[in-house]
């Protein structure tokens, strides 16, 4: 089925990007500096979260009416600059990070000050330098651009996930951005040398159809570079490249909600649909039947992982297994080629992004309150912690794709989109993967809420954690059930995408 894809408002120069784009920058350089002050630290988070949330915001309406607004910073080499750009496809991931960011701030409050945290001035400014990079990423006009912004990402996240300083977390840092960096120097670099002499230049069109290479590119070469595109952007958590991921779960929890909600995974997927719509196209990627054969593959890594997410007891384990499971929906809806497909992959990088930064708050407030990491040690935790664990069970709900909940969408509009490809045993994929969702995040739930407190162990003592982390995790969660009945805001970007 054809795309029609089609820009009907104004290509605008505008400094409000790069605004928006130093304004996370800013907000780290004045952290770094007020580090004996902690009130002051996390004031300038809080307050850069909201400014540059609230510019972002400024651009939604213009944007939703087609207006794509542009600004070049520097030209490297004739068709090679720094320039940004917000489309409506900029939008949705730059409104989760900026609105995220806020949720965000406040949580780390709570946990960093809970458990006494060391080096808070540090995570503190390298989480908001990692904004600036998915800000970056979200806001590139070009492949070059959104490369740069990527490796911003990944070194600035590095001392997020060594931040304990141990022996545990530098093995999981050092896996972590071994994989980043191997992938993305292996396979991106060389994909941009080659399309850069193929094409003359690096940048994305506006129309999802085009693509960057010409009518007569050389089919090998083309099927070649997706490959490295869909393996190179390894944030995006496909099998085998997705060790870093469960490994980088030794990192404090709000640094495992940036990784797996805010910004490094949704940098991932966020840059790899990016390259299949804006880089290849999707009549290129349909001439070479370069989308379904994509789509079964990216399903092993769905039915897989949630395979494994069922044999972790650890918490933030079975979470981290989840997200290798659920980013892979994201790239399935975009490799159908379907108006729905797309629809249901690009609106689940909010969706998800709700849902999962919801469960990760929650395995942080628990341990904060519990010291508490194993799934097998909640049982009846509910009864002294019912809006934690009712936040969980609500963004369980989104993952499995229940409604009302966010979720709920996306895997409506995925199983359309299948139906509309003929691609019937992907329905299978997303029926097993359901079940298993239900499988790992069921238990969870039921044992917290009708299961007993292991032998000896009461519930003296135990109460909810901080405000500063359960008014977070509850704005989340109410969130995802708001986007879930009313998901058109989200969705009128993915309309504008796909036309």
């Amino acid at each position: 089925m054809e795309i029609v894809n089609a820009v009907t408002g104004d290509i605008v120069t505008s400094s409000k990007l790069v605004w928006a784009l130093m304004v996370p920058l800013i907000g780290a350089i004045l952290v770094s500096m007020s580090g004996k002050k902690p009130n002051l630290r996390e004031s300038f988070s809080v307050v850069s979260a909201v400014i540059l949330c609230s510019m972002v915001l400024t651009m939604v309406k213009p944007v939703v009416g087609g207006t794509i607004y542009t600004y070049q910073l520097f030209k490297i080499l004739p068709g090679i600059t720094v320039t940004l750009r917000a489309d409506a496809f900029s939008m949705i991931f730059a409104l989760v990070a900026s609105s995220l960011w806020i949720a965000a701030a406040f949580y780390s409050m709570g946990y960093m000050r809970g458990l006494n945290e060391h080096a808070q001035t540090r995570f503190n400014t390298c989480f908001a330098i990692a904004i600036f990079g998915a800000i970056g990423v979200a806001f590139s006009d070009n492949l070059f651009t959104m490369y740069l912004f990527y490796e911003v990402v990944s070194v600035c996240t590095y001392p997020l996930v060594a931040h304990h300083q141990d022996e545990e977390a530098y093995e999981g840092a050092k896996k972590y951005i071994v994989y980043l960096t191997t992938t993305a120097k292996g396979l991106l670099l060389p994909s941009m040398a080659i399309i850069y002499v193929m094409t003359g230049n690096l940048d994305f069109p506006t129309n999802i159809n085009v693509g960057m290479f010409p009518a007569d590119a050389n089919a090998a070469i083309v099927t070649m570079l997706f490959i490295f595109c869909l393996f190179g952007f390894a944030k995006n958590g496909v099998m085998p490249f997705h060790h870093w991921l469960p490994g980088a779960m030794v990192a404090p929890t709000p640094v495992s909600a940036l990784l797996h909600a805010v910004a490094v995974v949704k940098v991932g997927v966020f840059c790899t649909t990016r390259m299949m719509l804006y880089g290849f196209g999707t009549d290129l990627m349909s001439a070479l039947n370069l989308g379904i054969p994509t789509a079964y593959f990216v399903g092993f890594t769905i039915v897989m992982a949630s395979v494994i997410a069922m044999t972790k007891d650890n918490l933030k384990a079975r979470l981290a297994y989840s997200t290798v499971s659920q980013l892979s929906y994201i790239i399935l809806g975009v490799c159908l080629l379907t108006p729905h497909g797309i629809a249901g992959g690009l609106i689940h990088i909010a969706n998800h992004a709700f849902s999962k930064i919801t469960l990760f708050f929650c395995a942080g407030a628990i341990y904060v309150a519990t010291h508490k990491k194993n799934i097998s040690e909640m049982g009846g935790l509910a009864k002294t912690m019912p809006f934690t664990f009712g936040a969980f069970a609500v963004a369980s709900l989104s993952m499995i794709g229940a409604p009302p909940v966010a979720g709920f969408v996306t895997k409506w509009e995925l199983l359309v989109g299948t139906i509309e490809s003929g691609s019937f045993g992907i329905i299978l994929v997303l029926l097993a993967s359901t079940v298993l969702n239900v499988c790992y995040f069921g238990p969870v739930a039921y044992k917290a809420f009708f299961g007993q407190r292991p032998a000896g162990e009461k519930f003296e003592g135990i109460k909810e954690a901080p405000l500063s982390m359960v008014i977070p995790l509850c704005t989340a969660s109410l969130i995802s059930v708001i986007i879930g009945i009313y998901p058109n805001f989200f969705m009128n970007f993915v309309k504008a995408v796909i036309g």
